[in-house]
Formats: structure tokens, sequence, C-alpha cells
């Protein structure tokens, strides 16, 4: 098995002896070349955690290695400097009053001028900014500056990278088209990335691999399609995407739920809470179909797909579906599961089921 670029093993991290920790027993490894994520609400940890592996602060406990070579650990504190680790922040850091090439030079403090020179304009080139190195940031764009200072960061040729937040400062198309460029990138040039981020559609589009985090914990680590589709946890089932969860009786890999009998994705016994992505759900016309009644109770056209709210005793689910059949408010659909469900970890205490998730009654007799 090759050796990780990059492990954290058990890392916590406290900011005063007593404290609660901000980051928790955290461990994941990163390959070489991989693109991974650390996902999560504000405050679960992450921009922590990614501050530990950079060398910005102390792990209270754990060991961050690069190459198998220990960064932090018992007795052992690199620092940043000392770290072939570069970061792009997330408000770029770019100098106004330097050029774009004195920018980017600015990292590389090795060598003649002329060499670092020639090595900035190599890095400049790598992001498309040839022709540029005379301006100064102000005069770009907001996704040129964040070129720039990926620039900066891979111009001395670090191990690894880290992106604090790194697209959260553009606005929505810009966004998605630099992130799409900075994964191309990456991934021709054969880099490792860590990146951190809130948003749920830029980790599953960005990453080979993401780690869902909240409360200074991991939840789950996964490719995206493994922890969208198989969320583990409530809590990475409702923070990946919108999600019907159904409170329900199961028996081996079927469940009764208020939407009729469905498959499991494994065996389970009893009361489980299990999560249905809504288009993982169908509607077809009660006349025509097998499945179980319902009310369309609202419609929201989105021009490639509609997703539709519908009542079912009592309960309101989601459904997206496409854009070839329109149902109005008030008519009766049939709803129709078109994949097992997903079995959930028991909940903590019953104050954590959410509203709406209610077990189909026991038959009678």
């Amino acid at each position: 098995m090759d050796t990780p670029i990059l492990s954290v093993q058990d890392l916590s991290k406290r900011f005063a002896p007593g404290a609660p920790p901000v980051v928790h027993d955290v461990s994941f490894d990163v390959k070489d070349g991989e693109i991974f994520a650390i996902l999560g609400p504000s405050g679960c940890g992450k921009t922590t955690t990614l501050r530990c592996i950079a060398g910005f602060e102390r792990a209270t406990t754990g060991t961050v290695s690069l190459r198998d070579e220990p960064l932090s650990a018992p007795g052992v504190h690199v620092s940043p400097e000392g770290r072939t680790i570069g970061i792009v922040f997330q408000n770029y850091a770019l100098f106004p009053h330097l050029t774009v090439l004195d920018n980017v030079a600015f990292g590389l403090d090795e060598g003649p001028a002329a060499a670092r020179d020639e090595r900035a304009r190599e890095a400049l080139e790598m992001v498309g900014l040839s022709g540029f190195e005379d301006r100064q940031p102000q005069h770009l764009s907001g996704g040129q500056q964040q070129r720039v200072a990926l620039a900066r960061t891979l111009a001395p040729e670090p191990d690894l990278i880290l992106l604090d937040e790194p697209f959260s400062n553009l606005d929505a198309l810009l966004r998605q088209e630099t992130r799409q460029e900075v994964r191309e990138l990456l991934k021709s040039k054969g880099m490792s990335a860590v990146f951190v981020t809130h948003n749920q559609e830029e980790a599953l589009s960005f990453a080979d691999r993401l780690a869902v985090m909240r409360g200074g914990q991991i939840d789950q680590i996964g490719t995206p399609e493994a922890v969208y589709y198989r969320p583990r946890t409530l809590f990475v089932a409702q923070f990946l995407g919108r999600t019907n969860l159904l409170l329900s009786q199961a028996a081996g890999t079927e469940a009764r739920t208020p939407l009729g009998t469905v498959g499991l994705d494994r065996e389970a016994e009893g009361t489980v809470l299990v999560s249905l992505r809504p288009e993982h759900l169908s509607l077809e016309a009660h006349e025509a179909a097998d499945g179980t009644l319902a009310t369309v109770v609202g419609r929201s056209f989105k021009g490639h797909d509609i997703t539709y709210r519908v009542c079912c005793q009592g309960n309101e689910y989601l459904v997206h579906t496409d854009n070839r059949h329109l149902y109005e408010p008030g008519e009766t659909v049939a709803v129709r599961p078109l994949e097992p469900a997903v079995v959930l970890e028991s909940q903590s205490s019953p104050a954590e089921v959410p509203r709406g998730a209610t077990p189909e009654p026991e038959p009678e007799g």
C-alpha cells in the first residue's frame, strides 16, 4: 500500500487548558495526487484543522506527517516555513503595492532575481495569466486575483497545497468556472491538495474524497458519491442536500414507511430512521401506477427539473422529477421509491428525530 502524502492521526486542539476541544480526535489520510475536502458548517473546526496542518497552530495532541516525516507530534513542531506546504487564503492575501509578477515571486527566496522571476512567469503561465505580469492586484477581477494567489502557492513547488474557502469571495458563475479551472490545473500537475469549505456543491464537485465535519469531529469520509448517496448519520444526510427522513419499521432488507414498503441499503431490525433523496422518488398518475397515494401541495419549476412537495399521511415529502410531466397542486399522484432507503445510525435522543419522520403504525389484529 502506498504511503499517503499527508497523514493526520488523532488530532486535537484546545485553545486553553481545560477548554473544550475545537478539534477532537480527527484522523484522515490524503493520497498522492488527491484533492481532499473538509466540509462542514461554520465553527465546526475545519479551518483550525487546516491551520494545524499548515503549522500556524500547535496541535494539543495527535500527529501530522508529510511523506512519512512528522511535522507535528509530541515534542515536535515544524514551523510553517519549514513545511513544504503552500496555502491559498480566503482573501488571497496579495500585496496591493506589488505587481502580479512580484506577488508571485515573493515566496521564492532562493536563487538570483532573474531565476525567481522566470519561475514566477512559469507559474503565471500555468494558471493562464501570462501577459498580466505588470498589473497590480486591484486591477484584476476576483477570479484573476484568485489565480495569482494560486500561482504564488505553486511557484515554490510545494508537496501539498492547502486551500481555505478558496472560492467564497467569487460570484456564483465565476465561482463555478474558477473551481473547474483550478481542479483541472491541480489534476494535470498531479498536485495533492486539502481544502476546507462550508459549500456542499463545491465539495462534491471539486474533491476526490471528502470528510464531513461537525462539532470538531469527522462524521464520515468517502467519495462524494458515497457520502451523498449513503450518508451514515442524520447530520450528513441533511447537510449534503435535501432529503426525506422516514421513521420506519425494518425487517431485514425492507421497511414499512409512510410511503409504503421500501428496500433498505443494509439489513436492519425494528424502528430505524431512513433517508430517501428527493431524486430517488418518482411521481406518476395515480390511475396508471402502483404506489402510495399523495397530494401535490407545491411545485417549483427549475427548467431542467421540477421539485414537488407532496403530502402523504399528514407529512410532506420532496420529489425531484424531470420536466416532462406536470402535476398541479391539489392533484392526487402515486409516489414510488426508485432506490433503496439508507438506514441512518440511531439517534442519541428522541429530540434529534426530525418532525414529520413518523413511523407507520403497527397493523391491527
